[in-house]
């Protein structure tokens, strides 16, 4: 069954890996043309015109302020050492750098441009609008972008997402392989189990059972093979004790044949000797072949039992009213035992059996006469009735003293019994003809502390069935 595990987990891998690598060599290719659109060359290139544009827009205006401020087209704002403070504030570091001139950017803004020229112990500051441009604004857009360039500089983007992208995929392909080889676990194993239940079951095992609290279509299979296996280990009981009274019968008839072929010359010859007798040995002879001819006719009444065992009458099966009959036998045998209390439990609607009447007429009151036998006087014997999955059930409880294990393991064998009313084969007659009806005849635990007996009938309905030959369905 490992062979059935093993398929499930490689079609697992077959039916994934390949999408799975697709799947996995799109995203990187989709990922790849994505990052194409993540522009840092562009950014890159971006912030050095930037940087370009601003120091020429700089060093432009620095020049024009310069011209202007020769031409005397701007005036100038004349600062002393003491009032550097009142000034720019580059306009101290100008004077210590000891610069001739110089051009600066205002604080905070830079929005503003000074040219600063030395005149002798005096500064003139000569000051022009940059129309709005915030220079500190763009050197500060500047950096950031020269920050951001430097940072995807350093950061693989590309090979991190390819990274990451695997790395899940494989951790997810991991999980979905762990998941797969955890339900080919759990579906290969009740197959293995179901599959060794076969072996044993083809190898004569009959009382394998399968335990499984599934409900699913496993369950079900496994239920159905209990149930196979219970209807097969009945069969194959039936069959052999149909198997063993058949040899039965083979003796019977032998022993009823040579009995027979015995016996008769002994009537007759006992019968020759009390007519040539004497008489006065008269009274002698006629007591002694009183006792003979007396156990003869035992004998011969034991052989036709026997015959009569041996038999295999024809069986004409009918619509039976087991309810009617149980109670008809029931009064019948009320008479015979009158301290016997009969108690008649009957389900209501009961539909009719199929079998033999004269048949189940035998065995019914071979089982209550059984019982209330066992019983005894003032005793309890209990009859009852029901209908389960399509057969009839008939069961007949005793208050005797039950059967001792000896007496179960020989109860359906037959035997030679000389009680008053008994041949020992009334049980085994019994059971045969339930079982060439059908149904069957079992010993069951008693529900009045005494012997028990279920007889187990084809309902109407499942005519067809028994003329197939298939077996009733198993009583709990």
């Amino acid at each position: 069954m490992k062979k059935l595990r093993h398929r499930l987990i490689l079609a697992f891998l077959v039916a994934t890996l390949v999408p799975t690598s697709i799947i996995l060599w799109l995203s990187w290719a989709l990922l790849k043309h994505s990052l194409s659109y993540v522009a840092t060359d562009d950014l890159d290139l971006l912030s050095k015109s930037l940087e370009g544009i601003a120091r020429e827009y700089y060093q432009q205006s620095c020049e024009e302020l310069k011209k202007a401020a020769e031409a005397g087209e701007i005036k100038a704002q004349i600062y002393s050492p003491e009032k550097f403070s009142d000034g720019p504030a580059l306009l101290r570091q100008f004077w210590q750098d000891g610069e001739k001139d110089r051009c600066g950017l205002s604080a905070p803004a830079g929005d503003r441009l000074h040219y600063l020229v030395r005149n002798g112990s005096e500064v003139w500051v000569y000051t022009r609008s940059l129309n709005g441009v915030s220079m500190t604004e763009v050197t500060g857009q500047y950096r950031q972008a020269r920050e951001q360039v430097e940072r995807l500089h350093q950061r693989d983007l590309q090979k991190g997402f390819t990274y990451t992208l695997m790395l899940v995929g494989t951790v997810m392909w991991i999980l979905a392989l762990v998941s797969v080889m955890y339900l080919a676990n759990r579906i290969s194993r009740p197959v293995q189990e179901l599959t060794d239940g076969l072996h044993r079951l083809a190898g004569g095992h009959f009382d394998t059972r399968l335990s499984s609290g599934r409900m699913d279509e496993i369950g079900l299979a496994i239920q159905a093979f209990n149930d196979t296996a219970i209807r097969l280990e009945q069969n194959r009981d039936r069959l052999v004790y149909l198997t063993q009274i058949a040899s039965w019968q083979i003796l019977a008839r032998k022993m009823a044949h040579e009995l027979k072929n015995s016996l008769t010359p002994i009537r007759l010859t006992v019968e020759e000797i009390v007519a040539r007798t004497s008489s006065e040995d008269r009274q002698f002879l006629d007591k002694a072949a009183q006792v003979v001819i007396g156990e003869v006719e035992s004998l011969e009444h034991r052989v036709r039992a026997f015959s009569e065992f041996a038999a295999e009458p024809i069986l004409k099966a009918q619509n039976i009213d087991l309810n009617a009959l149980l109670q008809e036998r029931i009064r019948f045998l009320e008479v015979a035992h009158p301290d016997v209390q009969y108690r008649l439990e009957k389900a209501d609607g009961l539909p009719p059996a199929w079998a033999d009447v004269d048949q189940v007429k035998a065995i019914l009151t071979n089982l209550l006469e059984n019982a209330a036998e066992a019983a005894g006087p003032r005793g309890t014997v209990l009859a009852l009735s029901r209908a389960d999955k399509g057969i009839i059930v008939v069961e007949v409880h005793d208050s005797g003293p039950g059967l001792s294990e000896e007496a179960q393991r020989s109860l359906f064998e037959p035997s030679i019994s000389f009680k008053k009313h008994g041949m020992g084969l009334g049980l085994s007659i019994s059971r045969k003809n339930a079982l060439l009806a059908g149904g069957d005849l079992l010993a069951i635990k008693g529900s009045l502390k005494g012997a028990a007996f279920r007889l187990i009938l084809p309902a109407s309905k499942t005519q067809s069935a028994v003329a197939s030959g298939q077996s009733p369905g198993t009583v709990r």
